[in-house]
Formats: C-alpha cells, sequence, structure tokens
C-alpha cells in the first residue's frame, strides 16, 4: 500500500546527481585513505532497546542493524572503514546534554539524530558538524533547516509523517472497528511534534466529518499509560490512535500490554509497535534510508547541499490473531489493502 505525500521529495535522476556528487567528493578526498570514519548516533531509546541493542545487529528490526547494512551496500564496513559510536539520551534530564559532549569529544564525520528534541539539542550544541536527522515531522518549522529543498547549514534528513496523517489513521482504524463512538489520542505532550497538534487538527477534522468523538489522551510519565488507556475500555465504545512519539516507541511494550489488557483497538505510526504486538500500524519505513545520506557525506558531500525527503512509501501492517483476540473481524477491503498480514 503506497502513498506518495511529499512536501518535496527526490526522483531517482536527482539522487544520482546527489549520488554522482559524493562519488566526486570521494575521488577528491582519497578513495585509498585509510583514515577511520566516525559515524555517531543519537537515540533516545535504551542501550539495551531490542531496536538499538549491539547484539541484534543483524536483524531487520533493528535500528542499528537497518542503518549498518545500509552502509555496508555502501561500501562501508563496520570496523574496517568505520566505526559506528552511540549514546542514549534515556535517563535524567542532564543525561542529553551529557550525550552529546561525549559524541561531539570524538570529533565524529556525521551525527545521526532519531528525533526532533535529540535534533534540537545536537544543532544548538554545534554548526559546524554534518547532522542528519532520521525522522522529523515539521523541520522548517522547528528551524531545523530553511527549506526542504535547500536545507542550509549543517543538518538534512527525513520527515517521517505529515499532518493529515491522524485523519488517515482514524479513517483506518474506523474500517477495522466501524462502530466506534469515540478516538482517544494517545500521546506524551512533551515528545511528540507541536505537543500534539501537529497531528490532532486533522484527527479532530476527520472525527468531525465522520461523527466520531476524539479524546486527546496525553501522558507525562510511564505510570500514566495504563489508566489513559482504561478509560477508553469503558462505554460508548472506543479505540486509540497512538501518535509519533518519541515516549511511546520507548515505552511501546507499555502501551501494547494496556491495550491487550483492556482490549483497546489501537493504531500504531511505526512497524516497532507491531513487533510488540500490536494490532495494526501505518507508516513508513525508516531503518535503511537514512544510510544514503550518511554515505553520500562520509564521501563529501555537504549535508546542508542534500534535500529533506519526504517518505516515498507508508506501509499498513495488520496482526490479524491480535484482531481475533480483540473479538474484531478485520473487513476484506482493509486486509486486501495491506503490505503485510501477520498471524
Amino acid at each position: 500500500m503506497t502513498e506518495r505525500r511529499s512536501a518535496f521529495s527526490v526522483d531517482r535522476r536527482g539522487f544520482i546527481r546527489l549520488a554522482g556528487a559524493g562519488a566526486a567528493g570521494w575521488i577528491a578526498l582519497g578513495a585509498t585513505s585509510d583514515r577511520m570514519r566516525i559515524v555517531a548516533s543519537l537515540t533516545a531509546l535504551p542501550l539495551d532497546d531490542e531496536l538499538t541493542r549491539r547484539s541484534m545487529i543483524d536483524s531487520p528490526t533493528s535500528r542499528l542493524g537497518g542503518l549498518i547494512a545500509g552502509l555496508r551496500q555502501r561500501g562501508w564496513v563496520e570496523g574496517v572503514n568505520f566505526r559506528l559510536e552511540l549514546r542514549s539520551s534515556f535517563g535524567p534530564p542532564d543525561r542529553l546534554k551529557a550525550a552529546i559532549q561525549e559524541l561531539l569529544a570524538l570529533q565524529p564525520d556525521v551525527i545521526l539524530t532519531g528525533s526532533t528534541i535529540e535534533t534540537a539539542a545536537v544543532l544548538a550544541a554545534t554548526k559546524t558538524i554534518p547532522i542528519v536527522f532520521a525522522t522529523a515531522n515539521d523541520p522548517v518549522g522547528n528551524g531545523f533547516v530553511e527549506s526542504l529543498a535547500h536545507p542550509g547549514g549543517n543538518v538534512t534528513g527525513f520527515t517521517s509523517s505529515t499532518a493529515e496523517m491522524g485523519g488517515k489513521w482514524l479513517q483506518l482504524i474506523r474500517e477495522a472497528v466501524p462502530d466506534i463512538a469515540r478516538v482517544g489520542i494517545l500521546f506524551n505532550p512533551a515528545t511528540t511534534p507541536r505537543g500534539g497538534r501537529f497531528f490532532l487538527d486533522s484527527i479532530e477534522q476527520e472525527a468531525a466529518e465522520s461523527g466520531v468523538s476524539a479524546v486527546a489522551a496525553p501522558v507525562n510519565a510511564v505510570a500514566d499509560i495504563d489508566d489513559a488507556v482504561r478509560r477508553f475500555s469503558e462505554p460508548p465504545k472506543a479505540a486509540m490512535i497512538a501518535l509519533v512519539d518519541s515516549f511511546l516507541v520507548v515505552n511501546r511494550q507499555a502501551v501494547i500490554a494496556a491495550a491487550d489488557k483492556y482490549r483497546v483497538p489501537t493504531i500504531y505510526p511505526f512497524h516497532y509497535f507491531m513487533d510488540a504486538g500490536g494490532l495494526m500500524s501505518y507508516g513508513p519505513t525508516l531503518e535503511v534510508r537514512s544510510a544514503d545520506y550518511v554515505d553520500l557525506i562520509l564521501r563529501g558531500t555537504k549535508a546542508g547541499d542534500l534535500p529533506v525527503q519526504s517518505p516515498r512509501k507508508y506501509e499498513l501492517l495488520i496482526n490479524r490473531t491480535v484482531a481475533r483476540t480483540l473479538g474484531l473481524t478485520i473487513p476484506f477491503t482493509l486486509l486486501a489493502r495491506a503490505d503485510e498480514i501477520r498471524e
């Protein structure tokens, strides 16, 4: 299932031109250079999370695995011509600043950031080291780049979801559960784009047009998740939407457990939630695409010359076993559009 919603995207010829420019830069630097490149990565996830754990590096569901596999395809082999340095901002508030200082002290060739919060913090700390954000929903509005086509400065990257995705998530969960009277929107105001408003406008518009009540369900701590989901297990019948939110990704096991415990059908923005036992997800694939820009920067291309790319493909995943445990029969019309059906 593919949707093209790019405000700006790089076509194949454009990307080939960029790759050619990067290759020229590599030749200028000297292809035989034996200097070990340093790729730094900052994540909000704990380092023992399966998405970042070194022991999961060959797993296709691992963020590290996707990045390293993508770089290997482009001629970069960890331990041979580049070294990956990973730091986590997970923990007390001062951990983010400490993690950034640790990475800057390494003088990396490029820094890969995993969320809007990390990107903003790294940009505040350096205006010279190239930065690639793996996900950002509003890079212009957040002041990261001058424009999507011409970022400028030392940063570029990839958007993950447009604001209109909120309405799309509601459409999909209503197809799966057509008799809902309300929908809860789960998010942490501190870690989701614009405190949730980035997606809420389109959700509320779609809800008004479909006769469904949209109810915000903000959470500020892990302990809040269970009660926030429980509220939507009571009449009138409800479903939930989990927004793009680094807090929810970090705590996806708690979110899935609550949705299962209270039997609340929920749609998620990334496949990570499906891997944890979620009902359905709709969103872009994120892992491999960052390798394109990391590769070009390592070969000499300036980050600010690389246009910000929007997702080229959105994938719909449905777990039919989870649906059955919730007492749902997913319509064939929805199953037919799914990119993957899990049992």
